[in-house]
């Protein structure tokens, strides 16, 4: 099948005058940050079902204890919404590298002094106090990584490569996963439950730190992207003022520039937002609560659900460049549809599985339903949702759009699931129906939105 058409191809491919070495160590710089963001976010994730219950909050009963620890994993989530604003606003104004600095710096910081947390045995309600703080300037910092990580690998990588190249950035979501996940393994085996919650929990948020500082240091002197670079509003290095640019384009002829003007955001907002919803609330269900659910209701040892996770994101490593590379074969809105429809299709005999308690149905349907209905969706999620917006407030508008789904979807899912889950004595159903409910989201958002593949991200102008 040929390469898919759109209306604004890209004629001068900015990606050009990048040395492939400039590529690499953007490629690279995207990867690790996007990976310590998920790497944090899941070691808190994996930390809240299995043993921030009882170092945090009180054990006079365990279900409210669940519901608290999920409550305060949703925190982070309030706080990405406005660090993204701030940062990515930042990153539109005087380009995505510098920002992308301080965003890994502040995220990384927050995550290693998680470890040397009292807990609440210590100095109680001061406990998750200071745990929700940390957790606010973690996704503070979070905010805007992933979207400036997505942001800049688009502009970075050649028109017709992007989508498997942007897919980087969903590999390091899933690199984070599998080293936070793997080393939880690790905890679990080598120390008993008592030294874990004792003192073996405070190991790799402590760790966290080696990671952070390489990434920084691939950051340094990182090159600003070519499509930033060449933006019309864009003197010296940073952007002119709204009426500086309408003036600009006004003199020379910008016809371009002045349409961008007079759009409004709304459509192209609206799709990014339905299709981050779909993908955030399948994974903040997927991902975090059914480890719980695993764990608490299916009374199901823990390691199992940490394990399931580790295979899970091994399969990942197929899922995510080849839903990547589709992408730039087949265009991303009919990739988008495909996977939204087998993820409906799957959802119920997963869940099945799952909730069978057999180990072996367990981890098969763990797999299945987190790469079709997560891993997939965040491989083109990272491209398409840059390619919609034009190049002023391209980083604005893709981590708005992220983050505000975020906050509602992933950090509202999983306390709902406990909440629901427990009001039923522990049945599916609720699962199921807030997994279909996220899922057609997406199929709304990608039979709605235009083709963007291609698309000349020079250009100001929305997709839509």
């Amino acid at each position: 099948m040929s390469e898919p058409q759109t209306t604004a191809q890209a004629v001068d491919d900015p990606a050009a005058k990048r040395s492939v070495r400039d590529l690499v160590r953007a490629a690279i710089s995207g990867w690790l940050g996007t990976a310590l963001e998920f790497m944090d976010y899941q070691l808190y994730s994996l930390a809240a079902a299995l043993v921030f219950a009882d170092l945090f909050f009180s054990a006079e009963d365990p279900a409210i204890a669940v519901v608290a620890a999920m409550a305060t994993y949703g925190v982070g989530y309030v706080a990405r919404p406005v660090g993204a604003f701030f940062f990515a606003r930042l990153g539109d104004k005087t380009g995505r590298t510098k920002v992308l600095f301080y965003t890994i710096l502040l995220m990384g910081l927050a995550t290693t002094l998680i470890g040397f947390l009292p807990t609440y045995n210590q100095v109680g309600v001061l406990a998750p106090i200071l745990l929700v703080l940390l957790r606010i300037a973690q996704g503070f910092g979070a905010g805007a990584e992933i979207s400036g990580a997505g942001v800049m690998l688009a502009e970075y990588a050649p028109a017709k490569r992007r989508g498997i190249i942007a897919s980087l950035v969903a590999l390091g979501t899933n690199c984070g996963t599998l080293l936070a996940s793997g080393i939880w393994a690790i905890l679990l085996v080598a120390y008993s439950e008592q030294e874990v919650i004792a003192w073996a929990w405070r190991i790799p948020f402590i760790g966290s730190a080696i990671i952070m500082l390489f990434a920084i240091w691939v950051r340094f002197n990182l090159k600003e992207t070519p499509v930033f670079e060449e933006r019309d509003d864009v003197v010296d290095g940073k952007a002119l003022s709204k009426a500086e640019t309408i003036q600009l384009a006004t003199e020379t002829g910008d016809v371009r520039t002045l349409e961008a003007m007079e759009r409004k955001p709304w459509k192209a907002f609206s799709i990014a937002l339905l299709l981050r919803f779909g993908q955030a609330g399948n994974s903040g269900m997927i991902q975090t609560y059914l480890i719980s659910y695993i764990t608490v209701v299916l009374l199901l040892d823990r390691s199992i659900g940490v394990n399931a996770v580790i295979v899970s994101s091994l399969v990942a490593f197929i899922t995510v460049p080849l839903s990547g590379w589709l992408g730039d074969k087949f265009g991303r809105k009919r990739m988008y549809m495909i996977w939204a429809v087998i993820a409906l299709i799957i959802i119920i005999p997963t869940m099945l599985m799952i909730s069978s308690g057999v180990t072996v149905q367990v981890f098969i349907g763990y797999v299945v339903l987190h790469n079709l209905a997560v891993m997939s969706f965040a491989s083109l999620e990272n491209l398409t949702l840059p390619e919609l917006f034009g190049s002023r407030n391209r980083y604005t508008f893709t981590a708005m759009a992220r983050e505000i789904a975020a906050i509602i979807a992933t950090g509202a899912g999983p306390v709902i699931a406990a909440a629901w889950v427990s009001a039923v004595t522990g049945s599916f159903i609720p699962i199921i129906i807030m997994l279909f409910i996220f899922t057609l989201s997406a199929l709304i958002a990608s039979i709605w939105m235009p083709e963007v593949a291609g698309r000349d991200l020079t250009d100001p102008r929305d997709a839509i």
